[in-house]
């Protein structure tokens, strides 16, 4: 069976480029640029074999077909040749049930999806994986490709490198200098991407990094390139895989420059399309109060579209302003009814820290998902009976400075409440056995 994808104008100009063309942005409107896929070819399979065919490669041996991604090969980039995937077998994550947070906050059916959990921390894996083994397809092909280049608030540049460094080709990651956690720094300097500190934002580095793109020598691996999005799409499929093929109520996810939104509309899109599922669930999209342009946007009614300049956040992966992907994640959640929310920097913190306390180690910019599920949840817009998926998206290891900071009470501007210090105290069993018993 033959599937085939393309890229396309976002906005429904006529033209259409090879998945191997070094493009990024529509050449006749300046649009963003979608992947499509052939629906009818997909068709030809029925829902129950798609399902019967994604179940027995997940997770699975042969090569690559039991990553989360590359599981889905005929739903992401059905002509890359398997010789040219470059696989760290991301995806596969687990699927929480966060039973007591759910019931601390009266909701009954209440899971997170760890997408953290991945090779280097975080959901960027999802669509690295499909971006750089584009690029070797492309170089196969006898592509003058010096090296792949990004932006990165931390996250994406720890993919871009590590995936690069797999596959042997040379990465740049351009980082705001002193805006990026320790841990996400060192993952790029360790891979051996040459890795340029700018003494500015995020957007000023996605600026420079778009100017270097219009070298065809270095490959653009921010989420302009809608490749990233076709591999972050799986997310969607795989959550629903998790439960046996249900679709759940509500899918909340952390916003900042708002691929990721996009990729997972376009995943529930996608299966709803080919029949696999019924129904849709409702999206909500959660973005830091000092780095909101969407959730400005959504209380006009998305007929105002204004970038921001991003203030600082403890949630520095969604610390921008003008995200590349707004006018991608605008009609997605219309489609999906959605809800745009914002949280600011206490709210995100405790959210966080009372999430930690009934069993996760979440990252910051989760806080500000699951502190929106907690406005959503007290307004009542979230039922009880709901289902309902919180993405995480990085792991909490890779923020230590922000829990440290929370549990010492420093930082700035909030009283941490649930703080938890050490207790120390002298070798004496005595000693010991009292403190067990004042505090448990």
């Amino acid at each position: 069976m033959k599937h085939e994808a393309w890229f396309q104008c976002s906005d429904a100009c006529e033209g259409r480029w090879e998945l191997t063309e070094i493009i990024y942005r529509c050449p006749s409107c300046d649009g963003l640029l979608e992947v499509k896929h052939d629906v009818e070819a997909l068709k030809g399979r029925s829902p129950a074999a798609w399902m019967s065919l994604f179940d027995r490669r997940y997770m699975r041996t042969s090569w690559p077909y039991g990553s989360g991604v590359w599981g889905k090969k005929e739903m992401v980039y059905p002509q890359l040749n398997d010789d040219n995937v470059v696989s760290i077998y991301e995806g596969g994550t687990n699927l929480f049930w966060a039973e007591r947070l759910g019931e601390s906050i009266g909701l009954e059916d209440l899971w997170i999806k760890q997408s953290g959990n991945g090779h280097t921390g975080s959901f960027k894996d999802l669509g690295i994986t499909v971006l750089v083994s584009a690029v070797k397809e492309i170089m196969s092909r006898g592509s003058d490709i010096k090296a792949v280049v990004c932006a990165s608030t931390g996250d994406t540049s720890a993919s871009v490198s590590a995936y690069c460094a797999a596959a042997g080709i040379p990465s740049v990651v351009l980082l705001p200098r002193n805006k990026v956690s320790q841990a996400q720094l060192i993952q790029p300097i360790s891979n051996g991407s040459l890795t340029l500190a700018l003494d500015t934002d995020f957007d000023g580095c996605m600026a420079l990094v778009q100017q270097l793109s219009k070298d065809k020598r270095f490959y653009l691996a921010n989420s302009v390139n809608p490749l990233r999005i076709e591999g972050q799409k799986t997310v969607s499929i795989e959550m629903v895989q998790q439960f046996d093929w249900e679709v759940p109520d509500w899918v909340i996810v952390p916003g900042g420059n708002l691929g990721n939104i996009t990729a997972i509309g376009l995943g529930f899109l996608m299966m709803h399309d080919l029949g696999i599922i019924q129904k849709l669930p409702r999206l909500v999209c959660a973005q830091a109060e000092g780095a909101n342009p969407l959730y400005r946007s959504y209380l006009t009614g998305f007929e105002e579209i204004e970038p921001v300049v991003a203030k600082s956040t403890l949630a520095t992966a969604i610390q921008i302003g003008n995200p590349v992907s707004i006018t991608r994640a605008i009609p997605i959640l219309r489609q999906f009814n959605g809800i745009v929310e914002q949280a600011s920097e206490a709210e995100l913190a405790e959210a966080s820290a009372r999430a930690d306390r009934n069993g996760l180690f979440s990252c910051p910019q989760t806080g500000v998902a699951l502190a929106a599920l907690l406005k959503l949840t007290v307004d009542g817009t979230i039922q009880p009976h709901e289902r309902v998926i919180v993405v995480s998206t990085a792991n909490g290891l890779k923020f230590v400075d922000f829990k440290v900071g929370y549990h010492s009470n420093e930082l700035d501007g909030m009283d941490s409440k649930l703080a938890n210090t050490p207790v120390e105290l002298p070798a004496h069993y005595d000693s010991v056995v009292k403190a067990i018993e004042s505090t448990v």
